[in-house]
């Protein structure tokens, strides 16, 4: 298999640009996909090599999606934190201090 047909069908192919060029799912897929695509029908991708790769994508899957929800939760704690320093503000202008005698 030549090359050259390969990189024809990819050329306009660019990966998702994140921080640091790290690439995500959408370009392992596509990796996977071209993979599988231009692999010998004859000479196919060994099974184990295949469960590998479906366990790194299922394991990136399960990361994206903790950090994600990491990512809420922290939020979430941040806005509770900022609220309870209102409250507290609040309550110690509202609160006339003790006469001294």
């Amino acid at each position: 298999m030549a090359v050259d047909s390969i990189a024809s069908q990819y050329q306009s192919y660019t990966p998702t640009q994140l921080k640091g060029q790290q690439l995500d799912q959408k370009d392992f897929l596509r990796l996977m996909t071209a993979q599988l695509s231009s692999q010998d029908p004859f000479n196919p991708v060994d099974n184990q090599e295949m469960v590998a790769q479906m366990a790194q994508f299922s394991s990136l899957a399960g990361v994206s999606e903790t950090n994600s929800t990491l990512k809420s939760i922290s939020e979430q704690l941040s806005a509770q934190t900022a609220l309870l320093k209102d409250i507290k503000a609040a309550q110690t202008v509202q609160t006339p201090a003790a006469p001294t005698t």
